[in-house]
Formats: structure tokens, sequence, C-alpha cells
């Protein structure tokens, strides 16, 4: 199966990034002590390395839009529910019964400004999580419980 969602640089590690490395150069340029140095060569080089390596935010590959993501663990018994939740109204999933095993995974991408939620289970099969539903689309007040 195809990642329909793809990890992409928020505005939010840009900036990040760019503060780090333009803190970096001006303890640099400006005319300091040695230790002054060494923390802008380090600030500097720590935003490099951010900037190329931190991905917060998801892309939908069809749309194009721009999502957060959260991620909630399930025991593998509650399959069944979850899936029967996630068809009808997502609001009906029992978190109580979250984080009392990791059989089971429930994605949840977002966005707040759109109102837009996909949500997709998955089942740990040894090594990785693998899909067990389809994606489900939804208005974000079906799923409010989920993005919490």
């Amino acid at each position: 199966m195809e990642n329909r969602f793809d990890r992409v640089r928020s505005a939010k590690d840009i900036a990040i990034s760019l503060i780090l490395f333009a803190a970096g150069i001006a303890c640099i340029v400006v005319p300091g002590s040695v230790p002054v140095n060494i923390v802008g060569y380090t600030s500097a080089i720590a935003g490099l390395i951010l900037f190329f390596v931190m991905k917060t935010a998801f892309k939908d590959t069809e749309t194009g839009e721009k999502l957060k993501k959260t991620e909630k663990y399930f025991p593998a018994s509650k399959s069944e529910s979850i899936l029967k939740a996630l068809s009808t109204d997502p609001q009906n999933i029992d978190l109580n019964e979250e984080n009392k095993g990791n059989g089971l995974k429930v994605d949840t991408y977002y966005n707040t400004s759109t109102g837009h939620v996909f949500i997709q289970l998955f089942e740990y099969i040894p090594y990785k999580y693998e899909p067990c539903s389809p994606v489900y689309s939804y208005d974000i007040s079906k799923a409010q419980k989920l993005i919490k």
C-alpha cells in the first residue's frame, strides 16, 4: 500500500531552525570571547542540522493539505469494537482502554483550520504496524476525542 501521508516541514520547524542559525551567526560575527564563538558555531550547526532533519507536519498526497498527527494505542482484543466505531462514529471509541496494550494503533491526521480529519487503524505485525482499515475521512467535530 502506498503511503497517503508524507512527512514535511512545518512553519514551526523552519522558524526554529532559522532562529538557531541566525543566533549562531550573530554570536560568530559579533566580536567576543572564544566561548561565545563556540556557542555560535554550535548553535549555527544545530540550526542547519534541524533544518534538514526535523519534519513534524504531514501532507496529504491526494489534496496537498498540511496536517498534524496524533497516535493512540489500544490492546489487540479491541480490534472489532474500534473498527466498528471508526466506520460509523469515531466518538464511540472507548478511550479508557488507551495505552493498555500496543497491538493496535489509531493514527489521526487533522487540520483544525479546514476541519478535515483522516483516521486509520493499524495492527502490530512483528516489527511494524500494518494498516487493517481504510482511511476514513470525517469532519473535525465527529473526531474531537481522537485529536486531543
